[in-house]
């Protein structure tokens, strides 16, 4: 039976604090990638607040491959076109009609080496602002180390997404400590949309792992994992939702997904292994990841601190199964899901078949996933921005009088 999706009620009060004019620069849908999806998330969560939210998208040359009819731009929304010194200048001015600037920062989205060109952006707004770092490097290079010293340098506030990357920055980099704030990545679960309970289960378990794919998403180490638990009986199917990462696209087409297919087929399981390439809304994909049995990141990353597949898997209730980058084993180590090395199949293997075949121990996950969802509802996670941008405006007015 078709489920319904409402607005969870969490995302209808009233905001505490009053209301705002926010300036919100980011990628932003049509464009494909997880940044803009971030910032849409944010920007709908703060307009239900009844915030008004000025939009500056920026033009980093990724192909939008969205559906044009699920994104509404504001008439007010601008864009900041990357190399253009008057569109920077633009853009500054944009974002200083509002109260308060929230940047989103991730290296490569601005104009210039490493998108050095956000410090000119900064210098221009005469408005306080708050920058989301999405990256924290453990290693960077000393050009991406200055860059975000030089970020922080100007924002008033700092907002990373997981303890892990708070201490990171602290340890690694000469940032202002008194001005890193963690709030965590938002999710829009079932949870908050309200699915069907009562759906039955499928008849074989059925494992997911979506995203924009390319190489250094460790599928190949699933599908390994797959044909080392097909030997002793263990079928479970296997779908990879999601396109190629457009920048992947551009350089090299769509070799990682090809070669995942031949892989599929010299190792016996395609029949076990769907690629799912279809165009899905939030509430659609989300519906879709709550009728999945375990969430599967077999990331290569060692560094990541902060995951929104991985947040949103937890939100929705799903077991997950993870390599040991930063954030899983933060997120997961209260037993919402299970951790494995990176790169092994063996590992993966034995993880799987312990939740596809034990109830107990999905269970036991599925419980710690619900006691973490609420802290991840994107009402939750807009409602600590707006609590910041009202201290840090509290604190340079006090500081102006």
């Amino acid at each position: 039976m078709p489920t319904r999706s409402r607005v969870h009620p969490a995302a209808l009060r009233p905001p505490t604090g009053p209301i705002r004019r926010i300036g919100l620069i980011s990628t932003y849908p049509p464009q494909v990638c997880g940044l803009a999806t971030f910032a849409a998330a944010l920007a709908g969560q703060w307009r239900l607040f009844q915030h008004r939210v000025d939009v500056v998208r920026i033009d980093d040359g990724t192909r939008t491959d969205a559906d044009p009819g699920s994104v509404t731009l504001a008439t007010n929304d601008s864009v900041l076109v990357n190399g253009s010194q008057r569109s920077i200048r633009d853009a500054a001015a944009a974002l200083s009609r509002c109260d308060v600037a929230m940047l989103q920062h991730e290296y490569g989205i601005y104009g210039g080496v490493d998108g050095d060109e956000v410090v000119t952006l900064m210098k221009g707004l005469t408005v306080p602002s708050i920058v989301t770092l999405h990256t924290v490097p453990l290693k960077p290079t000393p050009r991406q180390r200055m860059l975000l010293e030089q970020i922080g340098g100007l924002s008033d506030r700092v907002v990373v997404m997981s303890a892990t990357a708070r201490d990171r920055l602290k340890s690694l980099y000469s940032i202002d400590p008194s001005k890193v704030a963690v709030i965590p990545h938002g999710a829009s679960a079932p949870s908050l949309t309200s699915v069907d309970k009562e759906q039955p289960a499928a008849p074989t378990p059925q494992l997911l792992t979506w995203g924009l794919l390319g190489p250094g998403k460790g599928i190949e180490h699933v599908i390994d994992a797959l044909a080392l638990l097909a030997d002793d009986g263990v079928r479970p199917n296997y779908t990879v939702a999601g396109v190629t990462h457009p920048k992947v696209l551009a350089h090299l087409g769509d070799t990682y997904r090809e070669s995942l297919i031949r892989r599929c087929a010299e190792l016996g399981i395609s029949q076990q292994v769907t690629f799912d390439d279809a165009y899905r809304t939030v509430p659609q994909l989300m519906q879709f990841v709550a009728s999945s049995a375990v969430v599967v990141l077999p990331y290569d990353s060692r560094d990541q601190v902060t995951s929104g597949v991985l947040v949103d898997a937890i939100a929705a209730g799903r077991p997950v199964i993870a390599t040991a980058f930063p954030h899983a084993v933060e997120l997961l180590g209260s037993g919402a899901g299970i951790v494995v090395p990176h790169g092994d199949p063996l590992a993966l293997a034995a993880a799987i078949r312990s939740v596809v075949t034990d109830t107990e121990v999905a269970a036991k996950m599925t419980a710690c996933a619900g006691r973490l969802a609420p802290s991840l509802a994107w009402s939750t996670v807009s409602e600590q921005y707006c609590r910041l941008s009202d201290e840090i405006i509290a604190s340079n007015r006090s500081v102006a009088i």
